[in-house]
C-alpha cells in the first residue's frame, strides 16, 4: 500500500510504524508541518493500562519510551492549602518532545519517510496513495478539506487554560486550586522528566477577563501566575513555550472516514486534558486502525471496521470527559467544600469511579471522608 499520513504527531507516527513494521513493502510518507525538535507544550501523561497496549503493539518502542517515564502512585488535590492524596492510580508521564523523537527514530529505522517543516494546503500530493490518514490535530486541514463529509462539529468551550512548564518537580499527579481577588484558579502538575513538571493554569471566562490576561504580555502572565501558585512553585519560575491562553475545544465527527480518507487522533475528537486520555486516546486510534488493516486487505471494508471497533469506546471515553469538562467549568461553586469532600468531589465528577470503587482504591481516604460525614 502507499500511505500518506498528515501529522507527525503521537497518532500518525505510530500509525505509520506499526504498518510499516507489519508489512515492510508499504510506502509510507508523514508530513508535518513543524521541525523535528519542535514541540509546542510539555508532559504527556499515560495510565497503567494505555502504556499495556504499547507493549502489546510494538514492543521495541514501548521499551525506549519506558525508559523515559516518570511514574507515580497518587493523585493530590490541593485546597485551602490543604494537601489530600488519593492512593491508588498509577501514572507515568513523559516529555512530548521525547515520546516524539522515539517514535520519529523507531519510523526512520524502518524506512518511513517523515518530511518536516511541510504545510499541506493541497491533497494533490497524495494523489497516488492507497491512504490517506488525517492526523493532523485541532486544526485539521483533512478535517476541513471533506467537512460535508465529516461532519465535524467544534464547540469552543468557556473556561481558558496555558500550558506552562516548571522545574519544580511534583510526586504525585497535582490538581492545585487557588482564589484570590479576581476569581478562582486549578493548576495540573506532574513530574514528565527527572528536572521537569507540566503546569498548566485553567480558570473560568470571568477570572481571566478580572484579572486582566487579555492584555498582558506572557511574561506579566507568567509572573501572574507565579505569585498565585508560588507556594506550589517552591520558588522556581514557570517556563514558557509558545504558552498562550487557549480554550479547550471540543472536536467530534459524524462520519470518520471520506472514500480513502480516514481521521484520526484529535482530528477526529478531542478529550479533554483532565482525564488525561487525549495522547493515549490517539495511540489507540492508531492501534485499532492498524488492526484493521491487518485483518483486512481492503481499504473501504477496513476503515469501517475501525470505525465500528472504536466508536463504542470512544463514545464512553467522550461522555466521562464531558462530565470532568463540566466539573471544571463550574468548579467555583464547589469551593466552599472543605477539603476531604471537595476531593470526594472532585474524584466522582467523571462517573468512571463510585463510592465502592474508590474505596477498593484507597480505603484510608474513603475512611476519612466517611468519618468526615459522620462529623456533619
Amino acid at each position: 500500500m502507499r500511505i500518506g499520513i498528515v501529522g507527525g504527531g503521537p497518532a500518525g507516527l505510530y500509525f505509520a510504524l506499526l504498518m510499516k513494521k507489519h508489512k515492510p513493502a508499504h510506502e509510507i510518507r508523514v508530513v508535518e508541518q513543524n521541525p523535528a525538535d519542535n514541540t509546542y507544550g510539555w508532559g504527556v501523561v499515560f495510565s497503567d493500562r494505555a502504556l499495556s497496549y504499547l507493549e502489546e503493539s510494538d514492543h521495541d518502542s514501548y521499551v525506549d519510551i519506558a525508559d523515559s517515564l516518570e511514574i507515580w502512585d497518587k493523585q493530590a488535590i490541593v485546597h485551602r492549602g490543604q494537601r489530600v492524596a488519593i492512593e491508588g492510580s498509577i501514572f507515568s508521564g513523559i516529555a512530548r518532545i521525547q515520546l516524539l523523537r522515539i517514535l520519529q527514530a523507531h519510523c526512520q529505522r524502518l524506512g518511513v519517510k517523515i518530511q518536516f517543516e511541510t504545510t499541506v494546503t493541497d491533497l494533490e500530493a497524495f494523489s497516488d496513495c492507497d491512504l490517506i490518514v488525517g492526523a493532523d490535530g485541532v486544526n485539521s486541514f483533512i478535517r476541513e478539506e471533506y467537512s460535508a463529509h465529516f461532519q465535524p462539529s467544534l464547540d469552543v468551550r468557556s473556561n481558558k487554560y496555558v500550558w506552562y512548564g516548571t522545574n519544580q518537580t511534583f510526586d504525585a499527579l497535582t490538581l492545585t486550586f487557588r482564589e484570590n481577588q479576581d476569581g478562582v484558579f486549578v493548576a495540573h502538575s506532574y513530574r514528565h522528566s527527572k528536572k521537569t513538571s507540566t503546569f498548566i493554569v485553567e480558570c473560568n471566562a470571568a477570572t481571566w477577563a478580572k484579572a486582566g490576561f487579555d492584555s498582558m504580555s506572557d511574561e506579566e502572565s507568567r509572573s501572574y501566575c507565579e505569585e498565585l501558585f508560588k507556594d506550589d512553585l517552591g520558588g522556581q519560575p514557570l517556563l514558557s513555550n509558545k504558552s498562550i491562553w487557549i480554550n479547550f475545544i471540543v472536536v467530534n465527527n459524524q462520519r470518520w472516514s471520506y472514500k480513502n480518507v480516514v481521521l484520526i487522533g484529535d482530528a477526529l475528537r478531542t478529550v479533554h486534558f483532565s482525564i488525561g486520555s487525549g495522547t493515549r486516546t490517539a495511540l489507540e486510534d492508531a492501534i485499532a486502525l492498524y488492526q484493521a488493516f491487518s485483518a483486512n486487505r481492503d481499504v473501504a471494508m477496513a476503515l469501517r471496521e475501525f470505525e465500528e471497533a472504536r466508536k463504542p469506546v470512544g463514545s464512553q471515553l467522550l461522555e466521562i470527559a464531558h462530565h470532568s469538562l463540566i466539573w471544571y467549568e463550574n468548579f467555583r461553586d464547589k469551593m466552599g467544600l472543605d477539603p476531604i469532600p471537595f476531593a470526594y468531589d472532585y474524584m466522582m465528577r467523571g462517573g468512571r469511579v463510585d463510592h465502592e470503587k474508590l474505596r477498593e482504591r484507597d480505603p484510608e481516604f474513603i475512611a476519612a471522608y466517611e468519618a468526615y460525614k459522620g462529623r456533619t
